[in-house]
């Protein structure tokens, strides 16, 4: 089988990242796309995607967190190296307002000024969103027919992923639906079709049961597909098949 984790920071992990590719390897996961959130890790990730081939893409983007730091100069840099052919989409970006480390309107104005990037350069989006269900969808919406991408690492309501897949947004679902408490997670992946479904790690966070209070990494996405497959009542092949033809349709420059 051959996996595609649609979302990691490989660059956030203390291992040395020849141990975690060959970890990640030898667990049937072909492909990683490593998540660029803000100015510090994006030289990182626009090198590790460029050096690292064929297994690692990245994507570039300002984490809602840092929104408030975003300048003129970043949204260059991001258009400049969006073009390169192993930077495969505009992420993570979005809203979050359970931390709120930036205000709401700052928040809100610079996911709307990345859509835009996204939508210029017709590239997908990885959303993140945290208690801001009704502001993103509103987002989403402005940007729709535009801009298409998937919901990273879902934790949200029914109602979230209904209006998501009817704006044509797909699902990234992660180690958190192996957790105990996560009854509600489970009932959604089972009313997401099979062809809108995506499969990450988001490492070294959220490892999966029975990894869990560990650092996570790629390898481990075994697990969230073993648990995804039941809730689908699928095996793991046509799984793995599913979610690969998935991402490669959404992120038109995976090989």
């Amino acid at each position: 089988m051959n996996w595609i984790d649609v979302h990691t920071h490989i660059n956030m992990l203390e291992r040395d990242e020849q141990s975690v590719l060959e970890a990640a390897r030898a667990a049937g996961i072909e492909r990683l796309i490593t998540i660029g959130t803000g100015r510090d890790d994006h030289p990182r990730v626009v090198d590790m995607a460029s050096r690292l081939t064929p297994w690692v893409y990245g994507t570039l983007g300002f984490h809602p967190h840092d929104a408030k730091d975003f300048t003129a100069a970043d949204e260059h840099y991001m258009r400049e190296h969006l073009r390169d052919s192993r930077i495969v989409g505009v992420g993570e970006i979005g809203l979050d307002y359970y931390y709120s480390h930036s205000d709401h309107d700052i928040q809100r104005e610079v996911f709307r000024k990345q859509m835009a990037i996204a939508a210029d350069l017709k590239l997908p989006v990885e959303i993140h969103t945290r208690d801001a269900e009704a502001d993103t969808v509103e987002i989403l919406r402005e940007y729709s027919g535009r801009v298409r991408g998937l919901l990273h690492c879902f934790t949200g309501t029914q109602d979230l992923a209904d209006q998501a897949l009817a704006l044509g947004y797909n699902i990234s679902i992660s180690g958190v639906v192996t957790f105990k408490n996560a009854e509600p997670l489970r009932a959604v992946v089972k009313s997401v079709p099979l062809n809108r479904l995506h499969l990450e790690t988001d490492a070294p966070f959220l490892a999966p049961v029975p990894h869990r209070g560990k650092k996570n990494e790629p390898a481990l996405m075994v697990h969230t597909a073993q648990v995804v497959a039941d809730l689908k009542g699928i095996s793991l092949e046509e799984l793995a098949r599913a979610t690969g033809e998935n991402a490669r349709a959404l992120f038109a420059k995976l090989s």
